[in-house]
């Protein structure tokens, strides 16, 4: 297995600043978001080079199908706008070679459950088309009802067999996935695209996350789950934080923390 970063984990530092922090703190890979990416895609291509990062799991600019209900994600309410922009990012992130570009399906909001369920279906068969002309994996996450109409591994399955995309995967998250049993994971570990880690905090009324084996053994479970099945792809720290936790830290440190931590969960 291979250990990436994802960007929204220093959320404050520019692209630049996370690929010369990640690559020192000893990172294979980094998962890209792509709001911080600049126009120029063949400098940004020339600067993972020179650091030795591949790059691991992509989280495009405008992330769902259908509107988030997340403060300053939100982006365009119309599904067609969010389709054709999903698109185009994945043409654009091909271009970096990633193991995976991830997808939600958003949530269903003020419609009814069937005509938010058939925009998401066809949505997907829209997007996934663009994957497979690009080369790209596609990943849909599972997460909670704000971001998404699946939060559980069966439930992602079910949906993507509903739209006969056999070809899609799903990207894992031990957060969001916390309660699933690893051996869940183990049994569709061909599907899975990614896997994105971080606990939730011990203490209750929180909301942030922190680092995997901070909020006790889940993470490790799972990957060792996965390993135990010969899945090999990249193990991606993913931390949603406030200024006055993780995301207040300097880059570097940032960087190292997450590295040590990640570390700990290799078999």
């Amino acid at each position: 297995m291979r250990l990436a970063l994802s960007e929204i984990s220093t959320v404050n530092a520019s692209f630049e600043e996370d690929v010369a922090a990640y690559a020192a703190a000893g990172f294979d890979g980094i998962g890209i978001w792509e709001m911080k990416l600049r126009a120029d895609d063949r400098a940004s291509l020339a600067l993972l080079r020179e650091a030795g990062l591949a790059v691991a799991n992509c989280v495009p600019t405008i992330p769902s199908i259908l509107q988030l209900e997340l403060p300053g994600m939100e982006g365009p309410p119309d599904p067609g706008e969010r389709i054709a922009a999903l698109r185009a990012s994945i043409r654009r992130l091909a271009a970096y070679e990633p193991e995976s570009v991830l997808c939600l399906t958003g949530p269903v909001g003020d419609r009814e459950p069937t005509e938010a369920r058939a925009l998401i279906l066809e949505g997907l068969s829209e997007v996934a088309s663009a994957a497979r002309e690009t080369g790209v994996r596609l990943g849909l996450e599972p997460a909670e009802a704000s971001v998404s109409i699946v939060a559980t591994v069966a439930e992602t399955l079910d949906l993507l067999d509903e739209a006969s995309l056999t070809d899609v995967g799903f990207m894992a998250d031990t957060y969001h996935l916390w309660h699933e049993s690893p051996d869940t994971l183990a049994v569709a570990a061909e599907r899975v695209t990614g896997l994105h880690v971080a606990d939730p905090p011990r203490e209750s009324g929180r909301e942030d996350r922190v680092l995997p084996g901070d909020g006790g053994t889940r993470s490790a479970e799972h990957v060792h789950a996965l390993a135990a099945a010969g899945w090999d792809g990249f193990l991606d720290v993913e931390i949603f934080s406030t200024s006055d936790r993780f995301w207040g830290l300097a880059t570097d440190e940032a960087a190292s923390r997450a590295h040590a931590a990640v570390s700990r969960l290799l078999p």
